[in-house]
């Protein structure tokens, strides 16, 4: 079988009952979660052999993290035990017209401290075909982005594809060096980029103006941002992106669409409302192309099914894609009801 190897840091995830405030219960939900970690979950759920590698600290919160990380299928052989601590993430579920948000406290966590030969990249890549990774890696630290390059430079010298979220987050890249001077290196050795509109102009400078705020996107404005991609990196084969139209915290429309230098492919879109858990359905979506791109019949179906997974997630609380393929496939058949099954 072939294996599907993501690189990156996977934090513990601390967030409010329901939909209360931070810290308005005394009370903090404890789990694990983190861009490059949830791809490895939903590959493994999807049945592929995945790998997540990274750098968790030898004490009783790196182990549940592995342990939990193993408990969905996941090749955890290639992490590392080091370092002082797991890095953590606050969440605070928003509710109609407050919005959601997040608060870091990953400082000096294992994978901000990784040094060069921590992880042995031809080894850990060995049989694999396909590399993973994000913008979220290369921003926490100028060491964790040096990393990041070595893990796409051996991907790509050893013939994998390699892909990448790009995941802009304005509260990282705080160590000298800005998203486009890093990231561009990462683009021009990459197969596929993934990202929506704002990742593309904060992570690889390049200019696109749409109205966020009216709730509607255009699908032909994303034409073009797509034709700019491409054409700034001529070794990228696809460029996907996902488009959310956020009427309010609770409900979104969600669509994606997918340029392959060959055709502009556009996604259906869901309304989704009532809206468990948006964390994390960005990732679900890059699990889903992954997936459909290695083992369906064209690249339609692969960005269909992407978007659906994409969907689902926001069912699920917490970081992880906890669904099936066959889930997944029901959604794209129309039979997103909701109706209980027995």
């Amino acid at each position: 079988m072939k294996r599907y190897v993501t690189f990156g840091e996977v934090m513990l995830r601390l967030k409010s009952p329901g939909r209360e405030r931070l810290l308005q219960n005394p009370l903090l939900e404890a789990t694990f979660g983190g861009g490059e970690a949830n791809v490895a979950v939903g590959l493994a759920r999807f049945g592929f052999d995945a790998a997540f590698v990274s750098l968790v600290p030898d004490n009783p919160i790196g182990d549940a993290c592995v342990a939990e990380l193993r408990k969905h299928g996941v090749d955890t052989s290639g992490m590392v035990r080091k370092g002082r601590r797991l890095g953590i993430y606050f969440l605070e579920t928003g509710s109609n017209q407050r919005p959601s948000k997040i608060v870091y406290d990953r400082a000096g966590s294992s994978v901000s401290e990784v040094k060069s030969g921590d992880i042995e990249w031809k080894t850990v890549l060995q049989s694999a075909c396909w590399f993973h990774i994000s913008g979220l890696t290369p921003a926490i630290s100028q060491s964790a982005a040096e990393a990041s390059m070595e893990a796409v430079e051996t991907a790509k010298a050893m013939g994998l594809t390699v892909s990448c979220d790009l995941n802009y987050r304005s509260m990282l890249w705080k160590y000298g060096k800005s998203a486009p001077e890093v990231m561009g290196r990462i683009a021009e050795r990459t197969d596929l980029l993934i990202g929506n509109e704002e990742d593309f102009q904060k992570s690889l400078a390049i200019p696109f103006s749409v109205d966020l705020e009216s709730g509607k996107l255009s699908t032909d404005a994303y034409r073009g941002l797509a034709a700019k991609v491409l054409d700034r990196f001529p070794n990228v084969r696809r460029v996907g992106i996902t488009l959310r139209s956020s009427r309010s915290a609770d409900h979104n429309g969600w669509q994606a669409v997918l340029h392959n230098r060959e055709s502009f492919l556009v996604s259906t879109q869901y309304e989704i409302g009532a809206i468990v858990d948006r964390v994390g359905s960005g990732d679900s979506f890059t699990a889903g192309l992954i997936y459909g791109l290695s083992a369906l019949g064209s690249d339609q179906d692969a960005l269909e099914f992407a978007v659906a997974s994409g969907c689902l997630k926001h069912t699920i609380p917490g970081d992880f894609p906890v669904f099936s393929t066959g889930e997944v496939e029901a959604l794209r058949a129309g039979k997103g009801s909701g109706r209980i099954q027995r």
